[in-house]
């Protein structure tokens, strides 16, 4: 890894609140769960989606699939994504490469994320080398540095074809030697076997890394095979049987994580529809984009139940930490067997 150059005092100035990650585990949000359980409008919309989660902890036959989407992971969330998998209410993981690389590798790393405004001349920012997340700022210099911290894990590895999954086992690998900052989801997960996807992985940081790598070994270089991230993720389908799905945001991991239904029909297996799916989005239905279709509307192409099924209209990070840490608190986790999908395609 490069060594990050010295901040000037204005940048230090625009850097200088880090985010803090929501912990579930320091609270209990059953009682406001239970209380919003009688209101209306958003509110109860969140009680009955805690329940439908609740439920999929419950069900013994049920792996739980989990999307990320939008930047929850920069915003105070990372901490929740990552303990879902060290408490067993997660089983596998499909995100968009920049929640994955750009905000937990990139803390993993040692790096930070930081309050900060909306309201600011970007321009500035720019002058400063300092990337904006609406009110959220990260250091360009240090994310460069995540860019070349891709490229030397991709240079140290053989050069073939990696599924996403496989190439972020490599980088949870790389972790247990070298992270600053312990914990990270990548890490938890390389450590309990729960495989992430990122179908679109070089839509992130990763991206300029292994673009890189390729440039300077044209005939010597790994490439990222996004089939077989579709192959593996509906091979997990297939064999898990019961899912859930708890989609946060929508976007690529939303649509790749519905579509392994048809995709093992296509291939000649009689699976069922996802059997309980939240998704939390601020999304406007009305435009026909499939990031913003409704679950029964997935229903409608063989996808997902409608039976439990819930929409959540909120912004992800307001509700997310009330969600899991009321299923942190009620348990159903303690008694679910570990699925450990990642051992389908590795032995070691």
């Amino acid at each position: 890894m490069a060594e990050a150059k010295p901040k000037s005092n204005r940048k230090a100035e625009l850097l200088s609140t880090p985010v803090e990650h929501v912990d579930m585990t320091a609270f209990d949000a059953r009682p406001i769960i239970d209380a919003m359980d009688k209101m209306s409008f958003t509110s109860r919309d969140l009680a009955r989606a805690t329940g439908i989660f609740n439920d999929m902890l419950a069900d013994k036959d049920c792996a739980v699939i989990l999307t990320l989407a939008g930047s929850t992971s920069a915003g105070g969330c990372m901490q929740i994504y990552a303990d879902m998998v060290k408490y067993g209410m997660v089983d596998a993981i499909v995100s968009t490469g920049a929640s994955i690389v750009d905000m937990d590798f990139f803390e993993a790393l040692g790096f930070r994320h930081y309050q900060g405004s909306p309201f600011i001349d970007d321009g500035e920012l720019r002058s400063h080398y300092v990337d904006r997340i609406y009110d959220t700022y990260i250091d360009e210099e240090e994310l460069q540095n995540c860019d070349f911290t891709i490229k030397a894990i991709a240079d140290a590895l053989p050069a073939k074809p990696y599924s996403s999954r496989e190439f972020i086992r490599e980088m949870g690998r790389w972790l247990k030697d070298n992270a600053r900052k312990k914990g990270s989801l990548i890490e938890t997960a390389y450590d309990h076997d729960v495989p992430i996807f990122c179908p679109a992985f070089t839509d992130s940081s990763a991206g300029f890394g292994l673009v890189s790598h390729q440039v300077e070994r044209p005939d010597n270089h790994l490439t990222i095979d996004s089939i077989r991230d579709f192959r593996e993720l509906t091979d997990i389908k297939i064999k898990a049987g019961t899912t859930g799905l708890l989609m946060v945001g929508g976007g690529v991991p939303k649509n790749f994580v519905q579509d392994t239904v048809v995709c093992a029909e296509i291939l000649g297996h009689e699976a069922e529809m996802h059997k309980y799916a939240i998704q939390i989005t601020v999304a406007d239905v009305r435009d026909g984009a499939c990031s913003s279709s409704t679950l029964k509307e997935a229903s409608s192409w063989g996808k997902v139940d409608t039976t439990y099924e819930q929409m959540v209209f909120a912004e992800a990070g307001s509700v997310i930490p009330l969600m899991a840490s009321d299923a942190y608190h009620r348990g159903h986790w303690r008694n679910r067997k570990k699925h450990a999908f990642s051992t389908l395609f590795h032995k070691s």
